[in-house]
């Protein structure tokens, strides 16, 4: 589950851990997810979510479904005692198993078997422990992925990485700059291999900032300050994002830390 938000709170009602791809997936796959938990007893878990702009396969009993990249507010409950096993694909990883333009998963979910055919192996990865449904989903994927690399996918895949790690990109044209691809291009680049735009990744990106500061100075954030630093106009535009997406303004997020008031 990427982008755990209020991770203290949150890690009193589950375990998260990741587990690398096979060799031959990691263009592809960044990592594989679990999350354990045993709420018995207890009321149920409601666990808000960051997500990256990246497709998600995850298996559940009775939801074993393909994701696409969600641009909204993403919730997920837990209760009772479970598993989910996921795996996160790279921004461009999926593009080769689905066959089609990732824009037309963007804020969908399809169930395995839509994307893949009859032969996925959920049954044995939900039966599985952990290094077994690792094995499991490793084999069936590298069955279906290509050979040769595509070096399309990896431009975009570059400036994916870009925008990700070098927080002071804060438009398109600092990408269309730093690439030398036209602003159109680049966004039906996007729109086939990530399923979002450019402009929407920037964003994200600057908010998995946002909540990382707010996480990090509690009542100490400046929320001026880090709008400024991380390309908005001022700090009502990042606080109407930030609440959008996370469920509340990021001065709030700040103080609800562990340690804080």
């Amino acid at each position: 589950m990427p982008g755990i938000l209020h991770a203290g709170r949150a890690h009193q009602a589950f375990r998260f851990s990741t587990r690398p791809p096979a060799a031959a997936l990691a263009p592809f796959v960044a990592h594989y997810w679990v999350i354990h938990w045993d709420l018995r007893g207890r009321a149920p878990h409601e666990q808000r979510v960051l997500p990256y702009p990246a497709v998600n396969m995850t298996f559940l009993p009775g939801r074993c479904r393909v994701t696409g990249v969600p641009r909204g507010r993403f919730t997920e409950v837990l209760s009772g005692v479970g598993r989910v096993f996921g795996a996160r694909f790279r921004a461009t990883g999926f593009r080769p198993f689905l066959g089609a333009p990732v824009a037309t998963i963007t804020d969908r979910s399809l169930r395995v078997e839509e994307v893949f055919g009859a032969g996925v192996p959920a049954a044995e990865i939900l039966a599985a422990d952990d290094a077994a449904a690792t094995a499991l989903l490793d084999r069936f994927l590298v069955a279906q992925a290509p050979t040769a690399p595509d070096p399309v996918a990896e431009t975009v895949e570059a400036i994916m990485a870009r925008a990700a790690d070098d927080s002071t990109i804060t438009r398109v044209d600092h990408l269309v700059d730093a690439f030398g691809i036209g602003a159109r291009r680049m966004q039906r680049l996007f729109a086939e291999h990530v399923g979002v735009g450019p402009k929407w990744v920037i964003r994200r990106y600057r908010l998995h900032e946002a909540a990382a500061a707010a996480s990090a100075q509690g009542d100490g954030l400046d929320v001026a300050a880090l709008a400024a630093r991380l390309g908005y106009a001022d700090q009502a535009h990042l606080t109407r994002d930030f609440t959008a997406v996370v469920g509340e303004p990021p001065a709030r997020y700040a103080r609800a830390q562990p340690g804080q008031a």
